[in-house]
């Protein structure tokens, strides 16, 4: 499988997704806060705003390009059975179960382990083996292509943890990913010997709603509540040292769940078009940028627009989640309204929750569009993928947006077009 991406807006060819399971139904408003979820959610509603999102995703991609965890996870099961064994048994140990359980994954066919591992529960059984693994919905963050390289992810939250193994072992088995690790093409954040913890002990961490490959020459990198400076530092140099990309910027935001990540307050959805929250990215409250260039000289800007004014582009607009005004900017960044994922230049997927924010994107140019309404469209062929320009696919999302998190959390993309 090609790899390649240079750039947040060049034509998206193949994308990894995973639809919500049913580890999400057993979370109990206890458990919430522990495993990263704000709130409980209905999962067959839930199910459906998501298969509304993979849809469109296909008619623009087509369906082999929109790809599956849980698919890639079973197929890759299949490739090795002795490495197999050798990671269930990680798995087992890393989760805290008897070793004698290897016995009982040994009876369930690869289907079945592919459910238990993600959901942590086996449904022929009735049988709770782990916790689940509710942010696995949101794919950006457990690895990012960086031009032709991928970078597997390190999460900084212990919930998040065995959705790295699971990562990891898709990147190293399955066939259309192994290749990658044979070219010296895979950075694995969770190497500790070569990403070890600082003098200090901070730990590496990093996750991919912190990371934006900009352009060509520009990474930009989130110093959050789930990515640390140490963590910056030492990719920044692993980069570096591959010739990845020459130009490394450190955007320092608040650390707050509000703003866990950078692309909860901007994403760039045409070449001259960021959507943002006004405060933080345009005003500059409680951030600044450092840009790490490959030369060794550093540059500084007291917010991310000075930052891309600057570097990046003079002619960047920023287009203001509700309308930068508050309460309503307040309210539609927490819903996502900052967060979506451009399919090409200029066509974007939102939730449909941010009124504001519409009005904003359509002071601009934009149409807007509900999903279910398109789709309708794209499925009797009235409209096609290919003539869609300058617009905003809204899809629904009462119980998505309830996990904290936007159509640009919920993909990874693995190939773009280059920029």
């Amino acid at each position: 499988m090609k790899v390649f991406s240079n750039s947040e807006i060049g034509t998206l060819k193949t994308v990894l997704v995973h639809r919500p399971d049913e580890g999400i139904a057993r979370i109990s408003p206890k458990r919430a806060e522990e495993l990263l979820f704000d709130d409980i959610v209905h999962l067959p509603r839930m199910q459906y705003e998501h298969d509304v999102f993979t849809r469109i995703l296909k008619h623009f991609l087509n369906d082999d390009h929109v790809l599956e965890t849980h698919q890639l996870l079973e197929e890759a099961l299949e490739v090795d059975r002795a490495y197999t064994q050798d990671f269930l048994k990680i798995v087992i140990e890393f989760e805290e179960l008897p070793k004698s359980f290897i016995q009982y994954f040994n009876g369930l066919s690869t289907a079945e382990i592919a459910d238990t591992l993600i959901s942590g529960y086996h449904i022929a059984d009735q049988r709770y083996l782990f916790d689940p693994i509710p942010n696995f919905i949101f794919t950006r963050d457990i690895a990012v292509t960086v031009k032709d390289h991928i970078i597997i992810t390190r999460a900084n939250k212990e919930a998040r943890h065995r959705e790295n193994l699971l990562t990891r072992f898709i990147l190293r088995k399955h066939p259309e990913f192994s290749h990658l690790a044979d070219d010296n093409k895979i950075i694995n954040l969770n190497d500790l010997d070569k990403f070890p913890p600082s003098k200090m002990g901070e730990n590496v961490s990093v996750e991919g709603g912190d990371v934006m490959m900009f352009n060509n020459e520009y990474l930009l990198i989130g110093s959050s509540e789930r990515t640390t400076a140490h963590a910056i530092e030492s990719l920044t140099k692993e980069l570096f040292e591959k010739n990845v990309i020459d130009n490394v910027a450190q955007l320092v935001i608040p650390n707050n769940r509000s703003y866990m990540h950078i692309d909860t307050i901007f994403t760039q959805i045409d070449t001259n078009d960021i959507i943002c929250f006004k405060p933080i990215v345009y005003d500059g409250t409680g951030s600044h940028v450092t840009v790490t260039h490959k030369s060794g000289k550093k540059t500084s800007y007291p917010s991310i627009k000075d930052f891309i004014h600057g570097e990046i582009n003079p002619k960047m607009e920023f287009i203001f989640a509700g309308e930068g005004q508050s309460p309503y900017q307040d309210r539609e960044q927490w819903t996502d309204g900052c967060n979506m994922v451009a399919l090409k230049p200029g066509v974007a997927i939102s939730y449909d929750r941010n009124p504001f924010t519409d009005k904003a994107l359509q002071t601009h140019g934009y149409n807007i569009v509900l999903a279910e309404d398109l789709l309708e469209q794209l499925d009797n062929g009235t409209v096609q993928a290919e003539d869609i320009e300058k617009t905003i696919i809204n899809i629904p999302s009462n119980e998505l947006s309830r996990a904290r998190g936007g159509s640009h959390c919920m993909t990874c993309p693995i190939l773009r077009e280059k920029l």
